[in-house]
């Protein structure tokens, strides 16, 4: 098939070039009734000026607009019904057999199965285009050299590619209802991922790939996962929308050991996790963006995480954990600042887990030498939220939203499990409301299961505000914590924590509860101008033989009936 691309050339123009064509121009231009109707003409970006201002003739090595390549050209058909596959790809192929160009999907719904983008294309939606999923499943395959974790049956992807955008406002629609079966991929706890459902397709995948944008689009309905972005560099996602909640496993962005990625923004609503970081990704940013999830918005596990800042971000509607960092053997978790955080109607706000005990045995583990894990300088501050107690169906998933033992009346937990400890956490005004509730039973565990893996599989925290357990180096400074209903439990539980700076800790007692903070085995504690809000039977208790030089000084706590008790093990030399 000969090339279709469409160029417009001003040199034809009765008007002079009084400044370089942008690529506004050329988009304004491609979308005129000539582009419709096919006509190609070529344009001169790169035409000189005299010092008169008229155009001059354009040097030797003029440099030309990129050639615009209409779908149409190639026979698609905007129309929802018929499968445009094969023309949409031969569009892209076009565009980069030309050394780069933009593929445009005009006003319209087109209707396809797999798709590969490749290097120097982009891909532009037209305001009221639309590219859309087929429902048949053989109408995708595998995109090419995509790995095969996760499922790789995929709607559009690319790998090994660079320079490519997806651009515009229009959508990828994935038509994801269709695939809907009840079944997930069977990747949590105690679940057989042998058994999972991965024949469906992703809705956007790229695999080590470079110089990779997306911008302005509306992405939604996948059948899996949202956006996968697996080993690459340089990726920039800006002012996109996700609405992802017709199928289960239903991600935004799921990003895997990539590294200079950039995300600003996005408005993100979906089933499963947000903003998935998994692996060794480095150099990130999130900023300026929207989330709402089922599970967690900010997840990440495995590999080497560093060098990543997350801010400015609003978190709603979030009923799993909204920041979820699990952490194991042969991974490291180091140098990540979260600032500048709202969350409305959380569950979980925070979890970090650290356990390098492998609860999993995987092909090759029997091989690879066991290095203990590591999470260290990790950085909350302002930060502002209020969580409930219990998970909400969504109004927009149409099915019902399942939740497990260990999810309801959650609090901030930090938790080292065995030899494992976090190290160099910090929290900074932060202020938090919990929707309370917590039990007298609750406000008695002491034997918190040790197992870090999932947030829920500790189950009932003893603590509403603060949980921490297996801590070196923990600042809290600037925090307070409210309830809207009583709850039995401390605000603040530090369990086998050393080198802890807890300053001006404002917090709300209860004279039925056994205490305000508690501290188990912690050593080397400095608690500053605390501000006790209500009344409480004890401010202070220190449990444990092995807890010691716990300081406490000033602050206002003329609401304690008792400042301190010591118990299980703990003499008053422990505290000063």
């Amino acid at each position: 098939m000969p090339t279709k691309s469409v160029a417009l050339n001003d040199a034809t123009s009765a008007r002079p070039l009084q400044s370089p064509i942008t690529r506004r121009d050329w988009l304004t231009r491609a979308a005129a009734p000539a582009l419709a109707a096919g006509l190609a003409y070529p344009l001169v970006a790169g035409a000189g000026t005299t010092a008169t201002g008229t155009v001059g003739a354009p040097p030797a090595s003029d440099i030309r607009a990129p050639h615009f390549f209409d779908i149409r050209a190639y026979g698609a058909i905007g129309d929802g019904v018929t499968l445009n596959t094969a023309a949409i790809q031969a569009a892209i192929d076009a565009a980069h057999e030309a050394n780069g160009g933009v593929v445009l999907v005009p006003s319209g719904t087109f209707l396809s199965g797999t798709l590969e983008l490749k290097s120097n294309v982009t891909l532009h939606l037209a305001t009221q285009g639309k590219i859309l999923g087929s429902t048949r499943a053989e109408d995708y395959h595998a995109g090419r050299a995509i790995p095969r974790g996760n499922g790789n049956i995929v709607f559009i992807s690319a790998a090994d590619a660079e320079n490519i955008t997806i651009e515009g406002n229009g959508t990828i629609d994935g038509n994801g209802r269709a695939f809907y079966t009840g079944r997930g991929d069977n990747t949590g706890p105690g679940q057989n991922s042998a058994d999972g459902y991965y024949q469906r397709p992703h809705l956007l995948i790229f695999s080590r790939c470079k110089n990779l944008r997306i911008r302005d689009a509306f992405l939604t309905a996948a059948a899996y996962h949202g956006v996968r972005i697996l080993n690459c560099e340089r990726v920039y996602l800006d002012n996109v929308r996700v609405h992802n909640r017709v199928n289960k496993n239903n991600d935004g962005f799921h990003i895997v050991s990539s590294r200079y990625v950039h995300i600003n923004g996005c408005d993100v609503t979906c089933q499963d996790d947000a903003c998935a970081l998994f692996g060794s990704n480095k150099y990130v940013t999130v900023a300026n963006s929207t989330f709402s999830t089922r599970w967690s918005i900010f997840r990440f596990g495995g590999g080497e995480a560093e060098n990543i800042t997350i801010s400015n971000c609003v978190i709603y509607e979030t009923y799993g954990c909204a920041i979820k960092m699990s952490c194991r053997a042969n991974s490291r978790f180091e140098n990540i600042s979260f600032s500048n955080i709202i969350m409305r109607d959380v569950t979980g706000p925070i979890s970090i887990g650290l356990d390098s005990v492998r609860r999993r045995q995987r092909p090759g583990d029997a091989q690879r030498p066991l290095i203990p894990g590591k999470v260290r300088n990790i950085s909350f501050s302002h930060i502002r939220g209020t969580v409930v107690a219990h998970g909400r169906q969504f109004a927009d998933m149409h099915w019902e939203q399942g939740y497990r033992p260990g999810e309801d009346r959650t609090c901030i937990t930090l938790n080292g499990v065995g030899n494992d400890f976090l190290e160099n956490i910090s929290l900074n005004d932060v202020h938090f409301t919990f929707e309370g509730g917590g039990t007298e039973a609750e406000s008695r565990l002491r034997d918190v299961p040790q197992i870090a893996g999932e947030y829920f599989e500790i189950g009932d925290r003893p603590a509403h505000g603060v949980y921490a357990r297996n801590v070196r180096g923990l600042t809290l400074d600037n925090i307070r914590i409210e309830t809207v209903k009583p709850d039995l439990r401390p605000a603040v539980v530090l369990d086998n924590v050393s080198d802890a700076a807890l300053l001006n800790i404002a917090a709300q007692g209860n004279v039925n509860a056994p205490s305000t903070l508690r501290c188990i085995q912690t050593t080397d504690t400095l608690i500053s101008a605390p501000r006790l809000l209500t009344p409480a039977a004890v401010y202070l208790a220190v449990e444990g033989e092995r807890s010691a030089a716990i300081t406490l000084e000033g602050g206002d706590l003329r609401k304690a009936a008792k400042k301190i008790t010591h118990d299980r093990g703990a003499t008053p030399s422990a505290t000063a």
